[in-house]
């Protein structure tokens, strides 16, 4: 095998290397660099180029905001690029994972160990790994400039795939796109978008979020930020400003939205403050009513959250074991479905502490049942569901992004020690190992191994010390947002509280 093996692209040779067994080609174009006029543009096709282009280093990311961003000090505005990991590039036919990294919208870096693509590449799968357009370049609603140019980035990147993956040994017709957390929800934005139609073939969704803004909310945000840079909240006004300055001033108004409750509601709880936008173009409208109204098509879909979504969030902040009464009558007025949710959790949960009503209504609310509907909807759309429940738990619980190592096979990354131990139980390698085989079993032939979720029986795949497959576990929860799907966040309107649409 060749050490540094080189494969043709539409768009020219590039060279990559070997690592662990398989070629990997790391930093290939998708789209131009968006700067000078590209800047907040819709995704340009890359250009051609002569010779061989050496593809061996990730590209770097697009700024990153948010309270987890460090700091955005490069200057290589090159972030519309991918990776590729194939076992083979002289097979053929090979099944492809195609890897959309989350991070609330606002970081998404394929360098992670965590997303190390040796093991599934070993199972048989090319795996390709996007960077795209996060924070105020991806998402922020300006004027001049197309919304979810994040969204606008994966299609490319999709396009990309459909275009040259058979080069590397994949099959463009046995394409699955994935992601968790920001990922899953921009995965499924693709599945109802007209843009994406026919790009891929499956879809896995781990921890979906159900985090979207209406357009006034979002004019409301470019605002805040473009007066905090003293410009307009204009594609060509903020076309000026450096691109790690942009993230960075986002990240400042992201730490100043306690101070915006009263008007931004919950997307000032939540704490981040740009999201996808329900902008009737790009996105006409969130997933769940897309697929439920018949507007969209059903796929072959691998759906599935953790039991403690939550912990994460309430142990990286100091918050586990604090939350007040009060703190737990805010979460339940603002993310429990109107008009009856707040007392329904209460009545579901007698005698729980504010931290245990807080957990579940955040963990509901924000991933567990966004990730439920979604199986739901696309099972009425015509598709076919496969739901899981992670219930193993780590040094933090069940909690989210838990199973990302588990189905990379990578516990031993940064992350993966994090939240599994050094070294991880062999409970956690145990599910690790299934949880795997159920990604490239589904990737390969779409049936993960256990029984699809359908209306009636609602079985659900249980990963723990001793998985099984039985009724959805949380069903007090279920029958709270029983054909209900979360609103995108919107300004506060006097005299009433949040609402929450119902699923026709």
């Amino acid at each position: 095998m060749l050490e540094h093996p080189e494969v043709r692209t539409a768009e020219g040779t590039v060279q990559g290397r070997r690592r662990r067994g398989h070629a990997v080609f790391r930093g290939i174009p998708y789209a131009q660099p968006p700067v000078g006029t590209l800047r907040f543009a819709a995704p340009a096709p890359p250009r051609r180029w002569d010779g061989t282009r050496r593809a061996v280093d990730f590209g770097p990311t697009a700024p990153q905001s948010g309270p987890t961003a460090g700091a955005n000090s490069a200057e290589d505005t090159d972030w519309l690029t991918l990776n590729v990991c194939t076992p083979d590039p002289g097979a053929a036919g090979l099944p492809v994972l195609v890897w959309i990294p989350g991070g609330a919208y606002v970081t998404a870096d394929t360098r992670d160990p965590m997303y190390d693509p040796t093991a599934p590449a070993a199972a048989g799968l090319v795996v390709v790994s996007v960077n795209y357009r996060v924070g105020a370049e991806g998402f922020a609603l300006l004027e001049g400039a197309p919304p979810n140019r994040g969204f606008l980035d994966q299609i490319a990147a999709l396009r990309w795939v459909e275009r040259n993956i058979a080069a590397f040994g994949g099959d463009p017709g046995r394409v699955t796109v994935a992601g968790q957390s920001a990922g899953a929800g921009s995965v499924a934005a693709l599945l109802t978008m007209e843009p994406a139609r026919g790009l891929f073939r499956r879809a896995i969704t781990h921890s979906v979020p159900g985090w979207h803004c209406a357009p006034a909310l979002a004019r409301q945000v470019a605002a805040a930020l473009a007066e905090r840079l003293g410009t307009a909240p204009t594609a060509e006004a903020l076309s000026d400003v450096a691109p790690r300055r942009l993230a960075d001033e986002l990240t400042a108004l992201c730490a100043d939205l306690p101070s915006r409750r009263a008007s931004w509601g919950r997307l000032a709880q939540v704490g981040i403050a740009v999201c996808p936008v329900v902008d009737g173009e790009v996105l006409p409208e969130t997933p769940w009513p897309a697929l439920t109204g018949g507007r969209a098509n059903g796929a072959e879909l691998l759906v599935g959250h953790t039991r403690d979504e939550f912990r994460l969030f309430s142990v990286m902040t100091g918050r586990l074991g604090t939350f007040t009464d009060e703190e737990a009558r805010t979460a339940l007025d603002l993310f429990a479905p109107a008009p009856d949710g707040a007392d329904a959790y209460r009545a579901a949960h007698p005698g729980a502490t504010p931290d245990e009503l807080v957990e579940s209504v955040y963990s509901d609310a924000l991933f567990r049942m966004p990730s439920l509907l979604l199986a739901e909807a696309n099972a009425a759309a015509g598709g076919t569901s496969f739901l899981f429940e992670l219930a193993l738990g780590g040094a933090l619980g069940a909690c989210h992004s838990l199973d990302v190592p588990l189905a990379f096979g990578t516990p031993d990354s940064p992350a993966g020690r994090q939240l599994l131990g050094d070294p991880p139980a062999p409970e956690a390698l145990a599910v690790s190992r299934e949880l795997q085989q159920a990604w490239v079993r589904f990737a390969t032939t779409g049936d993960p191994g256990w029984a699809a979720y359908r209306p009636g029986r609602r079985l659900t795949r249980v990963l723990d010390t001793e998985s099984r497959t039985v009724p959805y576990p949380e069903q007090a929860s279920r029958r709270i947002w029983a054909g209900r799907a979360p609103d995108p966040f919107d300004l506060v309107q006097a005299g009433r509280g949040p609402v929450s649409r119902t699923a026709r």
